[in-house]
């Protein structure tokens, strides 16, 4: 009997991979692939909220060079990497800032400076042995204020989001930016657990906001016709959201 359940989680493991659950890490190339296979007009503009040391930003780049990326980045560490990576082109600005519902001040807590894992929430890992005892002050901001500001409205062809678990409160200060994003890129997974959101919560923000959603899978874009509980599956998984109106130029 064990090892008949043994045999049938193996499977119900290789099945839900193959649906994209869980393929959500070391996939950024593929990741940058199939976003673009959902724009209808070459890239000009894209955001890299959670840019770590500029991996996902360097994929764009490479795919489209001379592409216009604003990448933010909170962690002090991670800043200075990406300086020293992109700091000579003119065509990428680096915000030292993560992202949020309002703009001020927040501890950001990571088991190790720099980390990719770093979140706004002290997240509880004790279970793998890890601990967020390393901790900063930094900046966040509403991504509006910034489009406005900054951007002067311009439509946003790549938007892509990972900040462990607080991609919905950042969605939540978008504002009317939303409406001029091309394509969005989320993660979801374990930190999503220790902020207590769900994807249902994505599911409703999108349909509200007139977008389609994909996941990401090994076999490439999967749409999703529709909310079912199943989807609530925290192991790391990639989304795309695809905007059904064209966002003028």
């Amino acid at each position: 009997m064990r090892s008949l359940l043994r045999v049938i989680q193996t499977a119900e493991r290789k099945c839900a991979y193959l649906q994209g659950k869980g393929y959500g890490t070391a996939t950024i190339r593929q990741e940058v692939t199939l976003v673009h296979k959902l724009l209808s007009r070459p890239p000009t503009l894209a955001v890299d909220i959670g840019g770590n040391v500029g991996d996902y930003s360097a994929e764009l780049l490479k795919a489209t060079p001379g592409l216009e990326v604003h990448v933010f980045e909170p962690a002090t560490v991670n800043v200075g990497k990406l300086q020293e990576r992109f700091g000579a082109l003119e065509n990428v600005t680096i915000t030292a800032s993560g992202v949020s519902d309002s703009t001020g001040k927040a501890t950001l807590y990571a088991d190790k400076a720099g980390a990719g894992s770093a979140s706004l929430t002290k997240r509880d890992l004790a279970h793998l042995d890890v601990y967020f005892n390393h901790s900063e002050t930094v900046s966040v901001i509403r991504f509006e204020d910034y489009w406005i500001r900054e951007l002067q409205r311009r439509p946003l062809d790549i938007v892509k989001l990972d900040i462990e678990g607080h991609e919905l409160a950042a969605l939540g200060g978008f504002g009317e930016a939303i409406h001029s994003v091309g394509v969005l890129q989320f993660e979801f997974g374990g930190t999503n657990i220790d902020t207590r959101t769900f994807f249902r919560d994505f599911w409703h923000f999108f349909q509200r906001t007139g977008f389609d959603v994909y996941r990401i899978t090994p076999l490439g874009l999967q749409r999703m016709e529709r909310y079912r509980e199943s989807e609530e599956t925290f192991s790391v998984t990639n989304f795309v959201a695809a905007n059904r109106q064209p966002v003028p130029r």
